[in-house]
């Protein structure tokens, strides 16, 4: 069975289906990349609870940057925000974001 929650027009916000829990891609507030990356996690963190899941249970991040040189500014709020042990396979790369102001977007796949 597939579940969709906060569904509209074109996308759901979450799909969960056999234990996996898709995130629609998630940006975030803010000036820096640091204060995107936070508000962006914490958006995250509020879906995964949505679908029955937790930072603790993602089992792949995939996140772009508008910029590779906003890398280590990153990594630093997500090094802070990942669970000890709990580190999920991850990509980053580079990409022109839907609008301007985003320097980065993150799309979450998690077990439940």
């Amino acid at each position: 069975m597939i579940e969709r929650i906060d569904i509209g027009t074109r996308m759901s916000r979450i799909v969960k289906h056999n234990g996996v829990a898709y995130l629609c891609g998630q940006v975030g507030e803010g000036a820096t990349v640091a204060e995107q990356t936070r508000d962006c996690l914490a958006r995250v963190e509020a879906l995964l609870e949505k679908a029955g899941s937790s930072p603790s249970q993602i089992l792949q991040a995939i996140i772009w940057l508008a910029d590779m040189d906003d890398f280590a500014e990153m990594n630093a709020v997500w090094d802070g925000w990942v669970p000890e042990g709990a580190a999920p396979a991850r990509a980053c790369g580079e990409a022109r974001l839907a609008r301007d102001v985003l320097r980065v977007e993150i799309i979450i796949t998690a077990a439940y």
